[in-house]
């Protein structure tokens, strides 16, 4: 059986001579991976974080591991990979989604976010110091988690009411939220370990510490 579907990469695994484990989140499938048989070099391009695909998936009774083929970018995404500070946005992202996406059903609206979240970075021509504060945020609201701020106060403590103030400002405003590099670093990292606590999982993001250096 065949499912045509678009995917968003998180991750990549080495598999064999030409092939990779692509680890995506699916609009049809949810968080899981693909096999992706003869990838060679020209193809690596394809399997940048956040890219999102157009696939065709081979279903298998007798694997898991279904096949991914026939795979096309759905957006060039320039304004990403022509910015560096971008790319170093969209890897922080994709380890996130990596870490705390559990693999299961579908999560169709988990998706449309998420690539709603990449268009948003793709475009955006003011200053987005800001953006992985409020992708956190709105991370925390997709999976369920719906913060509060006396949710996240034991987490963010004397941060408490800059996390409320972006919660109830739209995306542009939250973009002018004046942070000095320390805070912002700060704030991260407990909004992190708020949505490890309700993941009930670690989140261990590597790409953080390249954020920390581009948005001090």
């Amino acid at each position: 059986m065949t499912v045509d579907t678009e995917l968003i990469v998180l991750h990549t695994t080495k598999f064999g001579e030409n092939s990779v484990v692509v680890h995506t989140l699916s609009r049809d499938y949810g968080r899981r991976s693909f096999l992706v048989r003869g990838a060679g070099k020209r193809m690596m391009s394809l399997f940048l974080p956040l890219n999102v695909l157009e696939a065709e998936i081979t279903e298998s009774s007798r694997s898991t591991l279904y096949t991914a083929r026939a795979l096309t970018a759905k957006y060039p995404l320039n304004g990403i990979r022509d910015n560096m500070f971008k790319n170093a946005m969209s890897m922080f992202m994709s380890e996130v989604l990596y870490r705390v996406v559990r693999e299961g059903g579908s999560e169709q609206r988990l998706f449309e976010w998420c690539e709603k979240s990449i268009l948003l970075l793709d475009a955006i021509q003011s200053d987005f110091s800001n953006f992985h504060i409020r992708f956190l945020l709105e991370l925390a609201i997709a999976l369920g988690f719906s913060p509060e701020p006396a949710d996240l106060h034991p987490f963010v403590g004397e941060h408490a009411r800059m996390a409320d103030e972006f919660m109830k400002k739209s995306f542009a405003e939250s973009m002018l939220v004046p942070l000095s590099g320390k805070v912002r670093n700060e704030m991260a990292e407990e909004i992190l370990r708020y949505i490890e606590f309700h993941a009930e999982s670690s989140v261990n993001v590597n790409s953080l510490k390249v954020l920390r250096e581009l948005f001090a």
